[in-house]
């Protein structure tokens, strides 16, 4: 396997400890300084430049984006996506976990575990927001801090109503979050490889800080994870199309919290405390699937005029509960389930003997115009385009 390394810290821990073992088992490896990549658009295939040469073939990369080159980086990354180059973290995965406020809403949608969040912007929903949350204490956090950079703990409403303020004045946005009392300035990183988690440690704050990351004086123990735990972290990072992840989960009376997703976990602090070969491991899983690029389905599969993918809900009472996906009709209306999502669990591809359950959510490839027509309440005819109004403005009273 060729591999390149997108990373501008080519002396780092962890670039280091990646590119060692891809040369241990015996691929060919590079450090690429992301900054340097051209991204190259004037042919009639999708190309990359890197020092101004025409950047050679590779089999898969690894992208370790830094936090101030997101957008570049995540560019350079789309690239190697066109080209049909594997990553295990896609353009899209690294700019959702990048921004906590959009990572929050992916996952939130996804029924997974998280402390109580609001994101308001105007003075007078502040305290409101803070209430909904379950009042002081509470923790205040930048959208795009890292290492417990940009992470407050207001202990009262108006010492946090201050800050919040003082941050926006500033055009900062920022999270409020409850402030989980339990977890005790403590939590769990767990490294997500592929489908499970290899490794996993528990990090304590320093003193009274109650931030538990390495870079702020914490200090780690490997720990061995419940099933609940891992399956809320392998879920977090799959649902946030990451493949190589580190998840930060706090550990509540109720089960686990997730904090954060990061797509370029630091592997010194969890390669130490747990004494594993977390590189190789990365390595091994790049080198098993760079025959499979990751791609983005919805680009493919909707070239085709009236087709495309979309999510179909079982609604109560609909006349398919009970059927199988065979006997649903979906297959003489055109229309492929790609994948069925009941509750908490997914069923890839499922077979034509699936039974269909109220509250089932059927991911579909198909026409379009059929699977509106099953939506009787979204059902609208074809609006036509009316001619401009005398008034297209309406003056403001």
């Amino acid at each position: 396997m060729k591999l390149a390394i997108l990373s501008r810290a080519p002396r780092a821990y962890s670039t280091q400890r990646l590119r060692t073992a891809a040369l241990d088992r015996g691929h060919e490896v590079r450090v690429l300084n992301t900054l340097r990549f051209a991204i190259d658009l004037t042919g009639p295939e999708p190309d990359l430049q890197f020092r101004g040469r025409q950047l050679s073939d590779y089999d898969a990369i690894l992208p370790r984006i830094g936090n101030s080159i997101t957008y570049f980086g995540t560019a350079v990354v789309r690239q190697f996506e066109q080209m049909d180059v594997y990553t295990p973290n896609t353009a899209n995965g690294i700019a959702n976990a990048r921004d906590k406020l959009r990572a929050t809403q992916i996952l939130s949608r996804h029924n997974i575990g998280m402390p109580a969040t609001t994101f308001v912007r105007n003075r007078a929903d502040v305290i409101p927001a803070i209430e909904r949350v379950g009042g002081a204490p509470v923790v205040i956090k930048l959208l795009e801090g890292t290492q417990g950079i940009g992470v407050i703990l207001a202990p009262e409403i108006k010492i946090a109503e201050a800050i919040i303020e003082t941050l926006h004045s500033t055009k900062q946005n920022v999270l409020i979050q409850s402030f989980v009392t339990e977890s005790k300035g403590r939590d769990i990183r767990a490294l997500v490889v592929g489908d499970r988690v290899v490794a996993a440690m528990r990090r304590r704050a320093n003193g009274d800080e109650f931030r538990s990351n390495v870079h702020r004086g914490g200090t780690v123990e490997p720990v061995e994870l419940s099933p609940e735990y891992e399956q809320a972290a392998v879920r977090s990072a799959q649902i946030m199309g990451l493949r190589v992840a580190g998840v930060d989960m706090l550990e509540g009376n109720e089960g686990p919290l997730v904090m954060e997703v990061n797509s370029s976990p630091g592997l010194e602090g969890i390669e130490r405390a747990t004494n594993l070969d977390i590189a190789g491991a990365i390595v091994d899983h790049i080198a098993g699937q760079v025959a499979f690029p990751e791609i983005d389905v919805r680009q493919r599969l909707t070239v085709s005029t009236g087709y495309g993918v979309a999510e179909l809900v079982v609604h109560a009472g609909a006349d398919i509960i009970g059927k199988t996906i065979g006997e649903s009709g979906l297959e003489e209306r055109d229309l492929q389930v790609l994948t069925l999502h009941r509750g908490a669990s997914v069923i890839p591809n499922p077979r034509r003997r699936v039974v269909l359950e109220a509250e089932d959510r059927l991911l579909c490839f198909g026409r379009l115009e059929e699977m509106r027509s099953m939506i009787p309440q979204r059902r609208r005819r074809r609006a036509k385009v009316r001619k401009l109004p005398t008034e297209p403005i309406h003056t403001v009273a």
